[in-house]
C-alpha cells in the first residue's frame, strides 16, 4: 500500500491529453493553466472530480478538487465494455446450465399432481414410523418378548423383519396411490442391466472418502451436546461381539433392504415427480434434502444430502434404478466395513 507522503510527490497525469483542445498552448504543461485557458467546455463532455493530494494538509482538512472532463466517446466505450462483460457472465451461466441439463437429461412425463406426491410421501413417513415404533414392537410384545431381551442374533432378525415390513408397506402405498395412472410411462421404476452406467457408479464410489470427510465436518458444525449419552446401536454391539450370524443379518439390512426401499421412494418416485414443477437439477437437490431429513439425524445432514445428489445424478443419467441402488448399497457396505475395523 502506498503512503500519503509518496502520493503527494507523484505528478497527476491527465487521462487523455490528446482529447483536450485549447488555444495558444503554452510551452510548459500545467493543469491549472489548462483550466485557466478553458473556463468552459462543450456540453457534450462529462464532468468528474479528481482528488488533488498537493492541497491536502492537516490544517486544511477539506481536500481541494480540480475538475476535468472525460470525453463522451471514452465513457461510452467503458459502458459498452461493462455491458459486454455482463453479457459474457450471462452467457457463461447459460452454457453451464445447458451443460448440467444435458448431463442429467430432461424431465419425466408426470401424470399426477403435487397432491399425489404429497400424499405418497406423507403416507410413507407415517407407515415407516408406525411399523417401526408400534406395529412390530407390539407384535413382539404379544409374542412374549421385547427387542431389548433378545440376543444379538434375535435383535438382528428383529431389525430385518422391521425393515422388510417397512419396505413392503412403502411399495404397497406407491401401488395404491398410483393405480389410477396405470399404465405408467416406460421410464418409470425401470430396472435394467443394460446401459453405460458402470462408469457413473465407479465415479460415485470414488467420492466416498469425500462423503466421509463431509460427515466429520458436519459433526464439527453440529457436535453432540455434552449431556447427550453416547450409546452403541445394536449393529455396533453385534460387531463388537463378533457374532457372525448377527453381522450377516445386519449386512443384509443395510446393504440390500434399505437401498432398495429408499431408492424406490426417493429416486424412483419423488425425484421424477418433482420434474413436473422444476428442472431436473432442482428435483435432484430437493429429493436429496428429503432423503437426508428422512434419516432423522441432523449430525449427518450434509453427507446425506451430498450422497443423495450423487445417487440422483446417477439415476437421472441412466433412467434406471439399478445403478443408484448399487451405489447406495456400496456406500452402506463401506460404512458397515468401516465399523468393523
Amino acid at each position: 500500500m502506498l503512503s500519503s507522503h509518496s502520493l503527494s510527490h507523484r505528478p497527476i497525469l491527465a487521462p487523455s491529453l490528446s482529447k483536450f483542445r485549447f488555444p495558444n498552448r503554452p510551452p510548459t504543461f500545467s493543469l491549472s493553466r489548462i483550466f485557466e485557458h478553458n473556463p468552459r467546455l462543450t456540453k457534450s463532455k462529462w464532468k468528474i472530480s479528481c482528488f488533488r493530494h498537493e492541497g491536502f494538509s492537516p490544517e486544511n482538512p477539506k481536500p481541494e478538487y480540480i475538475e476535468h472532463f472525460l470525453p463522451e466517446e471514452l465513457v461510452q466505450t467503458e459502458l459498452y465494455k461493462s455491458s459486454a462483460h455482463r453479457r459474457d457472465w450471462k452467457s457463461t451461466l447459460k452454457e453451464a446450465a445447458d451443460t448440467v441439463s444435458r448431463a442429467v437429461g430432461s424431465g419425466w412425463t408426470v401424470p399426477w399432481t403435487a397432491e399425489t406426491i404429497l400424499q405418497v410421501m406423507l403416507l410413507w413417513v407415517a407407515a415407516f414410523w408406525f411399523i417401526g415404533s408400534w406395529m412390530i414392537p407390539f407384535a413382539a410384545h404379544m409374542a412374549g418378548f421385547s427387542k431389548e431381551s433378545l440376543t444379538f442374533k434375535g435383535q438382528a432378525l428383529f431389525s430385518l423383519v422391521t425393515d422388510v415390513t417397512e419396505g413392503l408397506a412403502g411399495i404397497a402405498i406407491l401401488h395404491r396411490c398410483l393405480s389410477n395412472f396405470h399404465p405408467l410411462p416406460s421410464d418409470w421404476f425401470k430396472f435394467s442391466l443394460r446401459g453405460k452406467w458402470l462408469f457413473d457408479v465407479a465415479l460415485g464410489c470414488l467420492l466416498f472418502p469425500f462423503v466421509n470427510q463431509l460427515s466429520q465436518f458436519n459433526l464439527t458444525l453440529l457436535p453432540l451436546m455434552p449431556s447427550t449419552p453416547v450409546t452403541l446401536s445394536s449393529v455396533e454391539q453385534s460387531i463388537l461381539a463378533r457374532d457372525p450370524v448377527a453381522m450377516a443379518l445386519y449386512a443384509i439390512v443395510v446393504s440390500i433392504c434399505a437401498p432398495v426401499w429408499e431408492e424406490i421412494v426417493f429416486r424412483g418416485f419423488l425425484l421424477p415427480s418433482l420434474t413436473r414443477y422444476m428442472p431436473v437439477w432442482s428435483a435432484i437437490l430437493v429429493s436429496s434434502v428429503a432423503f437426508a431429513l428422512a434419516h432423522f439425524n441432523v449430525q449427518r445432514m450434509l453427507p446425506l444430502i451430498f450422497l443423495g445428489m450423487v445417487m440422483g445424478v446417477v439415476f437421472a443419467r441412466s433412467r434406471n434404478l439399478l445403478p443408484s441402488m448399487l451405489l447406495h448399497s456400496l456406500w452402506n457396505g463401506f460404512v458397515f466395513l468401516d465399523l468393523m475395523r
